[in-house]
């Protein structure tokens, strides 16, 4: 069903900023951060009356939208205000960027995977915001993969870390402001939050029915389709095989020099994975790992949306690996998104992917209690 879908944003254009006359902002945002008409974010709150908009947060990828590295401090091109950097040589607000600030806003669009750093960015701004005292405000987009379906383990406790902020499931089911809201309540941050929610997002809603378009909220992070693998194939990326990177359909595609396209893909259809077919590909990408040599490997495939399962399916992806390849692929390294050390080491023992990930029913269960008092739709 197509829905109608409005941000944060559009709802504070709709108020003409009501809630936030008179106020100095600093804003935490990307090129995402767009409203329904298009304009960004930064261009309206910078022209907007009564308001003073005086600096810009960046996360990983600029804000902007456009780099794959470190993101430096300068001023944005289009405005000429000041942007701060939150990932390079820090990961929050410093005391002196956040001096004269009345109000700290986030809108960023997430795509509902623990590991992919902007709501880590959204915690670690919440945290710095309570320090200081400043107000923080969270304009609500959807999660684009569903507000439903929770996936995968939760995060080991004592391996939190910046692209593991919080014990959540990898695909967690909730919105930026559902997240924050948690963040605050259970990390005891006591930050004065406010969420701008959405009007007409449902939780079963996908991004592809929300009527809003789609802007890659990362450079590899090119469509729903990619976004509804990541939670899976994103797992696989710290290790030796390529996830596609420099190639025209990250994350659709996996590949190392060292896999037999044909072997590979014959052992993964005979797993009778739901949703999702695997088909012998060569490729050879132009960055990142394996940059310039020829990859054997598959494109992955979603043939059922509603059946498929990413995190099964990329769990699925290592045991194959290790199975066929057991002296070639870093195992090792497969840990380090994953983090948890329980269904790490099942994996290593042989067991099947379908029964490890059979096992994590309490966690999810006991999460979705957890983040029931959090969701706002």
């Amino acid at each position: 069903m197509f829905h109608n879908t409005r941000t944060g944003l559009d709802l504070l254009m709709h108020e003409e900023f009501v809630r936030l006359r008179n106020k100095r902002i600093g804003l935490i945002t990307n090129h995402t951060g767009l409203a329904y008409s298009g304009i960004s974010g930064i261009d309206i709150l910078h022209q907007a009356a009564d308001l003073e908009l005086k600096c810009l947060f960046s996360p990983e990828h600029g804000v902007r939208g456009e780099l794959d590295e470190k993101v430096l401090d300068g001023r944005d091109t289009h405005t000429g205000l000041p942007v701060y950097s939150l990932y390079g040589e820090r990961n929050h607000p410093t005391a002196a960027q956040l001096q004269g600030l009345d109000l700290l806003i986030y809108d960023i669009q997430d795509i509902g995977c623990r590991f992919y750093t902007y709501i880590s960015t959204l915690g670690l701004c919440l945290e710095t915001a309570a320090k200081f005292k400043i107000p923080f405000m969270v304009l609500d987009r959807p999660n684009p993969i569903n507000g439903i379906t929770v996936e995968g383990p939760l995060a080991d406790s004592d391996k939190l870390s910046f692209t593991s902020f919080h014990t959540i499931p990898i695909r967690h089911g909730m919105t930026a402001g559902e997240l924050a809201m948690m963040f605050n309540a259970e990390r005891k941050i006591h930050a004065d939050l406010e969420i701008v929610k959405l009007d007409g997002w449902f939780r079963s809603t996908y991004w592809d029915s929300t009527g809003l378009t789609w802007i890659n909220p990362s450079p590899n992070m090119r469509s729903m389709t990619q976004a509804l693998l990541y939670p899976g194939i994103g797992l696989l990326e710290t290790t030796n095989v390529s996830v596609g990177r420099g190639c025209d359909t990250p994350f659709e595609i996996i590949g190392a020099p060292f896999i037999d396209e044909r072997t590979l893909s014959l052992h993964l259809n005979e797993m009778n994975l739901p949703g999702v077919r695997f088909i012998p590909i060569k490729f050879k990408p132009k960055s990142s790992t394996h940059a310039g040599e020829v990859c054997g490997g598959v494109n992955i495939l979603i043939d059922r949306r509603d059946r498929f399962i990413p995190v099964l399916t990329g769990l699925s992806i290592a045991e194959a690996l290790f199975h066929i390849y057991p002296d070639k692929w870093e195992i090792e390294a497969f840990g380090r998104l994953l983090v948890h050390a329980n269904t790490f080491k099942r994996l290593k023992n042989g067991n099947p992917a379908r029964s490890i990930v059979s096992s994590f029913g309490e966690e999810i269960s006991e999460f979705q209690k957890r983040s029931k008092p959090y969701l706002l739709y």
